[in-house]
């Protein structure tokens, strides 16, 4: 039973996360919740204690060498031990994987390959005083790249082998490992990048979470939370060369009338480079002529910020700024930081927090 246990997730604000952190609780699991957004933490750990739910918040990006030690000391402290990491935090990186810089190929690594593998040997003494348990999130793209899935299928194939090897590893210290394919999540996942997902729908991360809480109470060494998925997954690598017609136009970009192009194939510089454009009664390139030059500079295009209006979702200037620029420094983050601003003026944006915005308007 799992009264008294303790869980860590993270990637708990929103999609699969956020489902397992509620149904974990419902349990009797003692939840650590770890995201970057620390409002929206806040929010999901009120409803669990209104329910009355046990759970701690960990705002901090996992990809930051010092988070590991932050997420393990805030459920010792508070719980006195760790029974399971799930590794749920993943962000899609859309692109052709050669046209993608070095800093977006290790941040999409960083995010997916290391920040799990760091949490894990932290909470590594812990898991196994309770022979625990570690879950790590995978994806159909481990098996089976799709084009313009960039570095993110590499980081998806690459935790893939690293749960199987860790199953191995550990098991004569009594601690089990499990990987989890989620199949296609109807979240914002794929939305936000502007991506057709592929016939026959999605599942909502609520069967996701139930998907995992019995691989963990059955400490399966794999869970394919929709079993039919998988098995066309695994039917592509199977057939090689043979599926590549078909994955080709698996997840592709929206060809809709009068759309902007995706920013990851146009190259329009849109206000910097084309003074028609500039006269353009568009809303949205009139907001951004202020700050055209600045983002001309550092390489960031108006179709990237076009993409990522999705009406109803929160844009994180951090989230955001690697979404776009890998590892951006300093300067990159600031002429992003006045893009927003300036979108927030406009009227597509309404500020929640010193760097969080949410979508309230969709540019046309």
């Amino acid at each position: 039973m799992p009264e008294g246990r303790a869980l860590i997730v993270t990637g708990a604000s929103s999609g699969i996360g956020r489902a397992l952190a509620f149904a974990a609780v419902r349990e009797g699991y003692r939840v650590v919740l770890v995201a970057r957004r620390a409002q929206r933490l806040e929010e999901i750990a009120a409803a669990i204690r209104a329910a009355g739910g046990t759970c701690v918040t960990v705002a901090a990006d996992v990809i930051a060498r010092e988070t590991p030690a932050k997420i393990v000391t805030a459920a010792s402290q508070s719980f006195g031990r760790i029974d399971v990491v799930v590794n749920n935090a993943g962000a899609y990186a859309y692109g052709l994987l050669l046209e993608q810089s070095d800093a977006a190929l290790e941040a999409q690594w960083q995010l997916h390959v290391a920040a799990p593998l760091r949490l894990a040997r932290a909470a590594l003494p812990h898991l196994e005083a309770t022979r625990g348990q570690l879950v790590f999130l995978g994806s159909g793209v481990a098996r089976v790249p799709l084009p313009n899935a960039g570095a993110y299928s590499l980081g998806k194939a690459a935790i893939r082998a690293a749960a199987v090897q860790l199953r191995r590893e550990l098991r004569s210290r009594g601690i089990a490992v499990t990987y989890v394919d989620p199949g296609v999540v109807a979240t914002e996942f794929h939305s936000s990048q502007n991506i057709e997902r592929p016939p026959g729908g999605t599942v909502p991360p609520e069967r996701v979470a139930r998907a995992i809480l019995r691989g963990i109470r059955r400490r399966a060494a794999v869970v394919s939370a929709v079993p039919w998925q998988t098995a066309f997954t695994a039917l592509g690598e199977w057939s090689g060369t043979l599926a590549d017609p078909l994955i080709s136009g698996a997840f592709t970009v929206r060809r809709e009338k009068d759309a902007a192009p995706p920013a990851s194939v146009c190259h329009p510089e849109e206000l910097a480079c084309h003074p028609e454009e500039r006269i353009s009664k568009d809303p949205f390139q009139q907001a951004l002529e202020p700050v055209a030059r600045r983002m001309e500079r550092v390489k960031l295009r108006a179709s990237f910020l076009r993409d990522a209006l999705v009406p109803g979702t929160t844009l994180e200037l951090g989230a955001l700024a690697m979404g776009w620029a890998g590892m951006p420094n300093k300067n990159e983050r600031a002429v992003l930081r006045e893009a927003l601003d300036a979108l927030g003026a406009a009227g597509f944006l309404e500020k929640v927090e010193d760097e969080t915005w949410k979508v309230i308007r969709v540019a046309e």
